[in-house]
């Protein structure tokens, strides 16, 4: 949290303007992020990779059969002149198939990298005035929750996790109930008592939601016998 500056010659600072509120396509996205961790760019690229395999399978075929000439299915894949060209110069060839092979797995390592790295968890900064800004951890703000909710009847325990990103945070939750719990009415508290003060306490105007319900099984029930 930053000091704040006092203004000079006592003037007051104006309020700054409430954030806007966001638009659906921001809000469909932030869901999206509440329900499970985004993987468009592991998609993305996977699909661009595949494209460009089948595009050089289809090639390949396309020549076997002849439909670039007959003479031309006939000769080699590689054309001669390039061939004699990695003769001519063996030392320009290795370079050229070590660099290559050293970008590929550079790029192998980033997207495995990418890939395996842990999920995000943001902060929220709280606008406090010009000069002042309030950070709020991701780590209490899933404490306070996962308290709010654990205080609700039916609710043996709860796990929240603060998802998304700095300007657009989600909530993951997991309850686990227990078999007496009414579903919907541990919802409906845990829209009103929890979710709403939250954003009302925190001044945003929308934190999308995934909740996982489990059952309680770490409390032993009695048997009849």
């Amino acid at each position: 949290m930053t000091t704040p500056v006092a203004p000079e010659n006592g003037a007051v600072p104006a309020e700054r303007p409430a954030r806007p509120a966001p638009s659906d396509a921001v809000l469909h996205r932030r869901a999206r992020a509440a329900l499970t961790r985004s993987a468009a760019v592991d998609r993305i690229l996977a699909v661009l990779i595949g494209f460009v395999l089948m595009a050089g399978g289809v090639l390949v075929a396309l020549l076997s059969y002849g439909v670039f000439g007959v003479a031309r299915a006939g000769r080699p894949l590689l054309d001669p002149m390039i061939v004699d060209a990695m003769r001519v110069q063996p030392d320009v060839a290795r370079l050229v198939v070590l660099g290559a092979g050293v970008l590929l797995v550079l790029l192998g390592l980033t997207w495995a990298a990418r890939s395996l790295r842990p999920e995000r968890h943001p902060d929220l900064v709280l606008d406090g005035g010009p000069d002042t800004a309030i950070v709020i951890s991701s780590s209490a703000m899933a404490d306070a929750i996962s308290a709010q909710v654990s205080a609700i009847p039916g609710v043996g325990r709860a796990r929240a996790r603060m998802v998304g990103t700095d300007d657009a945070p989600a909530l993951r939750l997991t309850l686990w109930l227990a078999d007496d719990a009414e579903v919907r009415t541990v919802l409906a508290r845990l829209h009103d008592e929890v979710l709403g003060v939250a954003r009302d306490s925190l001044g945003i105007s929308a934190l999308p939601t995934a909740v996982r319900l489990e059952l309680d099984t770490s409390t032993p029930h009695p048997r009849v016998a």
